[in-house]
């Protein structure tokens, strides 16, 4: 969604929605994918109306939902393996932030589905998305203490690109963690994921359970659907979109995205489209519906 499906004023043109909704004509199903959690991604899917029996793949592939909330599948992180990366990380866990997933049937999560430690370093980070999500943030300290019940499905840092890196080459260092881009590892528990915005010099990085991202998330769904992965086209911007583009048989990267993004696209062979300002995803779309009748398509 954000950098690809929204414009930088975190909406949805009317352009882009007309070429959703013309691709849900022409027989095509629609799958937003997000890092979004599904509540806070529903806030902007509400207002496009997409059909209820569309999915919405979000925290990087960890739940699938439908638009209409209906679970399809979901993954955790054992709690054992939530509470050592609490230690690992602990040079930066004053920006680490838990999820969890109890939304209700109507879309909407309680307070307690984000979980943090402090407020201050995440404020100056990420301040926007502290402010929207504050009715759902709980904070426990220490940060354990919130994985006395329910499993979490993903746990996030966030800081800039310099720090972030640092606390990814940390993480990366045990063989218990899956690094970004790598082949999964047998014995691995996390599987890292980064996002990256240069212009505003932030970086998220994404701990997942094992093997989750939006392309296992795709497969699932493409295979529960009789759809050869051949038929896909993926619209991304981002490192965490890059498993799903590489598995998709058509891939198009938008042209906002970090520029080494771009070079493994052109390296790839994949589209590098127009920008999420100018309507790059209706232009994909677009072009996709005019050489064919039907196509799976993951924005």
């Amino acid at each position: 969604m954000d950098g690809t499906l929204l414009g930088t004023d975190g909406r949805v043109s009317a352009r882009n929605a007309a070429a959703l909704h013309a691709a849900e004509a022409a027989g095509v199903e629609i799958v937003v994918a997000t890092g979004r959690r599904h509540c806070y991604a529903m806030h902007i899917l509400r207002e496009l109306k997409l059909r209820d029996s569309n999915a919405l793949v979000s925290s990087n592939g960890t739940v699938i939902r439908t638009i209409g909330s209906e679970l399809v599948h979901r993954s955790h992180m054992p709690v054992e393996t939530a509470r050592w990366l609490c230690g690992h990380v602990a040079e930066f866990r004053k920006t680490l932030v838990m999820t969890f997933d109890n939304v209700g049937s109507d879309g909407e999560d309680q307070r307690g589905a984000l979980v943090v430690e402090d407020l201050e370093e995440l404020h100056a980070s990420i301040s926007r998305w502290m402010q929207v999500n504050a009715p759902y943030i709980a904070q426990v300290r220490p940060l354990e203490d919130a994985l006395n019940g329910d499993a979490p499905i993903q746990m996030m840092l966030c800081g800039t690109i310099g720090r972030m890196r640092e606390a990814e080459a940390r993480m990366a260092e045990h063989p218990r963690v899956t690094p970004v881009g790598a082949e999964e590892a047998l014995d691995a528990e996390v599987t890292l994921h980064r996002t990256e915005y240069p212009e505003r010099d932030l970086c998220i990085l994404d701990m997942l359970p094992a093997g989750c991202s939006k392309a296992s998330a795709l497969a699932y769904l493409a295979e529960a659907r009789g759809i050869s992965m051949q038929e896909v086209l993926a619209i991304g911007d981002n490192w965490n979109d890059v498993p799903m583009l590489e598995e998709a048989g058509r891939a198009v990267v938008m042209s906002n995205a970090p520029e080494d993004v771009k070079e493994l696209a052109r390296v790839r062979g994949w589209t590098v489209g127009l920008s999420n300002d100018e309507d790059g995803v209706a232009v994909a779309i677009e072009e996709v519906l005019a050489a064919t009748e039907s196509a799976a398509m993951v924005v």
